[in-house]
């Protein structure tokens, strides 16, 4: 994963700011499909709060019940 992030660059210049109301056009991403999204998605996550390869795995949680005397 580092080396994608490495080899990403972002082109500024075809970025565009728009009011959160307004139409837009969404015919680019109608084209992709849904993998193409999702990945796109998940880079845009990683840009956004980072990479931490020792998140990747699934934490397991332990719980310790005390058995009651019925």
């Amino acid at each position: 994963m580092r080396e994608v992030l490495d080899s990403i660059s972002i082109d500024r210049s075809k970025l565009t700011v728009a009011p959160l109301g307004a139409e837009n056009d969404d015919a680019y991403w109608a084209s992709k499909t849904p993998q193409e999204r999702i990945e796109a998605m998940e880079l845009l996550r990683i840009l956004n709060y980072g990479y931490d390869p020792t998140t990747e795995r699934l934490q397991r949680v332990l719980t310790v019940f005390e058995l009651g005397e019925s």
